[in-house]
Order: structure tokens, then sequence, then C-alpha cells
């Protein structure tokens, strides 16, 4: 008798925003037209609010660092970068891109404190149950005059459009990779931040539109960005802070 066909399993589903997502979606960390190209660009931008260390041994943790996306942006800036993730797949990729990995909560960091010169929390606060206490870890963190550098998306109907309705219909983006029951509104992040000794500033950011739909027509066609030696488009200051937002603050004491 012929070898019965084999059965293929469907893929699981999963409850939006949950973790295991990226670990259904380890291989895509590094593909820069993957499930997280906007990651990419995202870094890129964060990285560049980040200055040079301006002192030996100076310590960047970066909380929900995933696959180390920060890491070749702040290569040459003197920084030990530690990497704070719950995804075991993920930290392994980003040990072999240099960062030191601890497998932790961003809302309980096994790490002393006042350790940071610099936190990073890049994409991590909207997938977080308690974002006020991921808030108040990376300020426990910093050092007097470290420096607190982050990007999430707001809390507002239009947010919700944006980044779920829209947003996860575009071609690679993951299908509940948000929870918009999670965003978080700017005015309460600043505040608390506030509470917290670190005064943060926002601003508006976005994908610069040209760039933006270049790179999806190339996406469409199946045209990398690897073979055209190209980044993906530029994160660019925008007036409103309404869907995505980018904060920068320093610690007093």
């Amino acid at each position: 008798m012929p070898d019965a066909p084999p059965v293929s399993t469907p893929p699981r589903v999963l409850p939006p925003n949950d973790p295991r997502q990226y670990d259904d979606l380890a291989d895509e960390w590094w593909r820069p037209d993957g499930a997280f190209a906007m990651l990419h660009w995202l870094a890129r931008a964060r990285a560049a609010l980040v200055p040079p260390a301006t002192r030996p041994g100076a310590l960047l943790v970066d909380l929900g660092c995933g696959a180390g996306l920060l890491a070749p942006h702040l290569a040459g800036k003197g920084y030990r970068h530690v990497g704070v993730d719950l995804t075991r797949s993920a930290l392994r990729q980003a040990a072999e891109h240099g960062v030191t990995v601890v497998n932790g909560d961003a809302t309980a960091v096994p790490l002393a404190d006042g350790c940071a010169d610099v936190v990073s929390a890049g994409e991590l606060l909207e997938h977080v149950p308690d974002w006020r206490r991921a808030v108040a870890e990376a300020c426990r963190l910093l050092r007097p005059g470290g420096l607190l550098v982050l990007d999430t998306l707001n809390d507002t109907l239009l947010a919700r459009l944006v980044a779920v309705e829209i947003g996860e219909r575009l071609p690679a983006v993951p299908r509940g990779i948000h929870d918009p029951r999670l965003f978080v509104d700017a005015r309460a992040l600043v505040a608390e931040c506030a509470r917290h000794g670190v005064d943060l500033r926002v601003r508006g950011v976005r994908p610069e539109l040209r760039g933006t739909a270049g790179w999806l027509f190339r996406r469409m066609r199946g045209r990398s960005a690897d073979r055209l030696g190209g980044t993906g488009p530029r994160i660019v200051p925008t007036r409103s802070t309404a869907v995505l937002y980018q904060g920068r603050g320093v610690r007093g004491g």
C-alpha cells in the first residue's frame, strides 16, 4: 500500500500579545523585510538618541532586547550592552550579536539599583501587562544623570486603528502581535517617569512616507532590502504623539 500523505499541522492560534509568538517567529528577527522589519527601523532611531559613553565600563541595559537589534547601532559608542528579555530563543540570537543576555522580566529585573548609564525600553511598554512596574524598574536601574530612551504606542483610537486594524494587515506584520488594551498614554508615562525622578520628554515619530511606500512596494514584489542594499525607511519626527512616540529623559539626583 502507498504511504499515507503527511498530515500538516496547522499553525497554533495564540491570544493577542502572547509571548509565545516570538518563539514561533524566531527566524524572523534578523530578516530586514521580515515580521520585525519596523523594529529594525525603530532600533536605528532609538540608538540615535544615545550619546557616546562618557566613562570606561559604561553600561547600557536594553529592556525587552529581543534578538539584539539595537546592537549594530551601538557599535563604537563604548557601552557594555546588557539585554533583558523573557524569550530564550531571542536571547540566543542577541548573544550572537555581542549582547550580554539576562533571561528576566522587565517588571522585575535581576540587576542592581543604579547600575546603568543608559536604559533602553524600545517597543516594550505596550507589551507589558503592568507598564508602570516596567517604568519603575527602568528608572531604578539608572544611576543619577543616567539616560532613559524609549518608544511605544499611545493609548488612542488612532493608534489602535493604525497599529492594529491597518498595521497588522500589512505584508509580513504578525496578526495579534499587539493587545491595544496595553497601549500607553503619553501623558501618564511622563507623569510616571517624573514620580521616579526621570524628566521624560516625548515627541511623535513615524516612518517616513516615501521610504515606507517604497518598502511596501518592494516587499509585495518579493524584492529584499538585503539584495537592494537598503536599510529600510527612516523614522522621522512628527507633530502628533497620537500613534507612535519616542521618549528621552535623564534621572535627577
